[in-house]
């Protein structure tokens, strides 16, 4: 068929007698001309999913890919690998946002606009010979909708018990938790543990343990269950310090006391890898001033995250994030209207 305009306006004539939008354009008619079948299937299609059914209790899809990812920074290759989700109400998640400020910023990323998707990657870094862990996931110890991580990892041709290093950013469970699993068994039998000696110093704390508020329990329990076997083989790390070659601990305390970054340099290639410096960049990127209700200290996190944005986009480095869109990398650029997240491009060459 040649789609010329009188071509067009018959299919619009067409649509508009099923009720669906005349209003197509050139290109969506061009690419919808791509299947025959098309319009008939545009005549009988739902026009809208009502948010009632999309919100019913998630399922874990058993043929999607692996949760994997492959990238290099300078020699260094970089494997994204994927721990699930977790579906999480927006009511109080961020408690200085205005409700209609986070709707709206719901809406402008085609989210929900009353839970949001949150997801876990971590990252594993060949660095040489040496197979390095930036954080574990949770392994059997998480909401049913994770504990895809092992899985992921061996899919991506990992053996946990030739990991070497294991790098942790800070202790909430999601992060720690891939070390022991839940019969307390060790999922790295040889691997070196490395803590930011901040963030030791504080969930081992007996007596701030006994002081906490109901939010942070879950950390100091999952901090002796995962440590308390090896805490004389744990080394501690201080900011500034090359933890494993290439690898760089930056200090960016706010969302825990000793919650760390990581630079990750190869040649000239850099990537910061964020943690939980900032959590879904929808949010959190466009709107750093805004705080979760995990920041331990509001205040400090929100200045830590514009601190690591305006370095990011300075110096246009590669960052990841642990809560971001898998495969959860990318860069940040500053404009007028203040930052974005720029996911990188996905390519089969590594």
């Amino acid at each position: 068929m040649t789609w010329n305009k009188a071509a067009i306006s018959a299919v619009r004539q067409q649509l508009s007698t099923t009720g669906i939008d005349p209003m197509v354009t050139r290109r969506s008619v061009l690419a919808a001309a791509a299947q025959p079948a098309c319009v008939a299937a545009l005549a009988t299609a739902p026009l809208a999913m009502p948010y009632a059914a999309s919100a019913q209790a998630p399922t874990l899809a058993s043929d999607q890919a692996p949760g994997f990812y492959r990238y290099k920074v300078g020699a260094v290759e970089v494997t994204a690998i994927n721990d699930g989700f977790a579906m999480r109400s927006l009511d109080g998640f961020i408690p200085n946002a205005p409700a209609g400020e986070l709707k709206k910023a719901m809406e402008d990323a085609f989210l929900p606009t009353d839970t949001l998707p949150l997801t876990f990657t971590s990252v594993v870094l060949r660095i040489g010979g040496r197979t390095v862990l930036v954080d574990t996931g949770f392994a059997d110890n998480g909401p049913p909708t994770t504990g895809r991580w092992m899985t992921n990892f061996r899919t991506a041709g990992f053996d946990p018990a030739t990991v070497d290093d294991i790098v942790i950013s800070h202790f909430h469970p999601d992060h720690i938790g891939g070390i022991r699993r839940k019969d307390g068994t060790a999922v790295f039998p040889k691997a070196q543990v490395h803590v930011p000696e901040a963030e030791w110093a504080f969930w081992t704390d007996d007596a701030r343990m006994a002081k906490a508020p109901d939010g942070w329990k879950p950390t100091f329990a999952a901090t002796r269950r995962v440590f308390g076997p090896m805490t004389g083989e744990v080394k501690r790390f201080a900011a500034g310090e090359e933890v494993v070659p290439s690898l760089t601990a930056v200090a960016a305390p706010g969302h825990t006391p000793g919650h760390t970054a990581f630079m990750l340099g190869s040649g000239s290639a850099r990537q910061l890898i964020m943690g939980d410096t900032a959590n879904h960049p929808a949010l959190f990127v466009r709107n750093p001033g805004w705080s979760a209700v995990f920041d331990m200290d509001a205040e400090k996190a929100c200045e830590t995250r514009v601190k690591m944005l305006d370095l990011a986009a300075a110096e246009r480095l590669q960052v990841s994030f642990y809560h971001a869109p898998f495969p959860a990398a990318g860069h940040i650029l500053k404009g007028a209207d203040g930052y974005r997240f720029v996911p990188i491009q996905w390519s089969p060459v590594v």
